[in-house]
């Protein structure tokens, strides 16, 4: 510090043209904001967009398809999201964390209770959420059957904080939870749950800035456990330094070689029934969590609303909509123990209905094994195709009564 006197004019350009310079290096590399994803120096991205909010590519051509959803986006968009695998985070749905962040984005949410007849969800974040600057949550623990239907996706990084578990009393050492709701040993099961994984949870090794608490997200005070946020962004960078990008670890392999999409393409309405008005319950004498959905020809998607009240994104302040809305039905146990857990099985078939162009249609659904994709088929068994857009689907107990019209 003694030697500060030294620095002259010349000596001072000489560092800001080599600051610019190492500036311009890392740029080829990253977007302006140090929470943005990894990007390719020969990534199709106009930088000029960087930094541009959730719309930056909003006005851009749609001429490349969703491997997930079918759905259209921008070439900018493909690069972005092809050296990448998707993110599947828990976000919860009690009534302090409402409105939730970012579920506009995602490409598929899944929905079903988490316990005492509160939901939550999933949501599957991948080419509808490569905007730079993206902060979805509140995040929520992990349950079992949520797991399950996360394996679909070809070792996606599953963003989540804590989970059902073992839970052992200190005085017994004896398991206080019901071993079908061990969610946390069922990914250390899979090999996600490890030091460096695929498994980003807060009780684990991930920290700020992937998951930081935003007290004041809101504007109104709640409770700690409702202000868990997740970055994206940042959360695709720490994936990107632990190898979980969007080749397999041989580097040749292509994330989507190993997923299997569900087929896209013109739905049948050959045996569908009008639906442009649907409700129904999770569990009864739950009405902050019954959910109703209103077909909107002008955008041929569902706007859906809970407990009566138009459903919002907190980021971008609009009703959240599907292209396709599924019931899946699904034999429901629990609670299980006195934490309340629950069980869905998910694994195994069942019957459902999906929701498409203000239509309904009776289905199928077929998950032979935990790694295996669950199917959807119509009543014949034949294999469906659904429409390009974003998937809803809702994990109902067996037996629930769904209204439409």
């Amino acid at each position: 510090m003694e030697n500060n006197h030294l620095f002259n004019f010349k000596n001072i350009s000489v560092l800001l043209i080599t600051y610019l310079a190492s500036f311009g290096l890392t740029y080829a590399f990253y977007p302006v904001s140090s929470n943005s994803p990894l990007v390719s120096p020969n990534a199709n991205v106009d930088k000029d967009r960087v930094t541009a909010g959730f719309n930056q590519y909003a006005d851009l051509p749609k001429t490349e398809t969703c491997p997930i959803n079918g759905a259209l986006f921008s070439k900018e968009e493909r690069a972005l999201w092809e050296q990448k695998r998707p993110i599947l985070t828990m976000i919860e749905n009690s009534l302090d964390a409402r409105p939730q962040s970012g579920l506009s984005f995602s490409d598929v949410v899944y929905e079903a209770v988490a316990e005492g007849g509160i939901t939550r969800f999933m949501g599957v974040f991948y080419c509808g959420a490569q905007a730079d600057k993206l902060s979805i949550g509140p995040v929520r623990s992990a349950r079992i059957y949520f797991v399950n239907m996360a394996t679909e996706y070809n070792t996606p990084i599953y963003m989540h904080v804590g989970g059902g578990n073992c839970s052992r009393d200190e005085a017994s050492g004896q398991c206080t939870s019901n071993k079908k709701a061990w969610a946390l040993e069922e990914l250390q099961k899979l090999g996600w749950r490890k030091p460096g994984g695929n498994d980003f949870d807060t009780i684990g090794d991930i920290g700020k800035p992937v998951l930081s608490r935003d007290e004041d997200r809101l504007g109104r005070a709640v409770a700690t456990e409702h202000t868990m946020m997740g970055s994206l962004p940042d959360a695709w960078h720490q994936a990107a330094k632990r190898g979980y990008t969007g080749v397999s670890a041989d580097g040749k392999t292509a994330w989507p070689t190993a997923f299997k999409s569900w087929k896209i393409g013109t739905p049948d309405t050959s045996k569908s029934t009008p639906a442009t008005n649907i409700s129904y319950d999770f569990w009864k004498n739950y009405p902050d969590f019954s959910v109703s959905w209103k077909y909107d020809p002008a955008t041929k998607t569902y706007l859906r609303s809970q407990g009566s009240i138009a459903h919002i994104d907190h980021e971008t302040k609009k009703q959240l909509s599907a292209t396709n809305v599924i019931v899946q039905f699904a034999k429901e146990e629990g609670p299980l123990d006195d934490h309340k857990h629950m069980y869905y099985n998910v694994i195994g078939e069942g019957t459902g209905i999906y929701f498409h162009d203000g239509v309904a249609q009776e289905i199928k659904w077929k998950k032979a094994k935990q790694m295996d994709r669950t199917i959807f088929t119509d009543t014949a068994s034949k294999e469906i195709n659904f429409a390009p857009g974003q998937f809803w689907i809702s994990i109902l107990p067996t037996g629930n009564k769904v209204i439409y019209n």
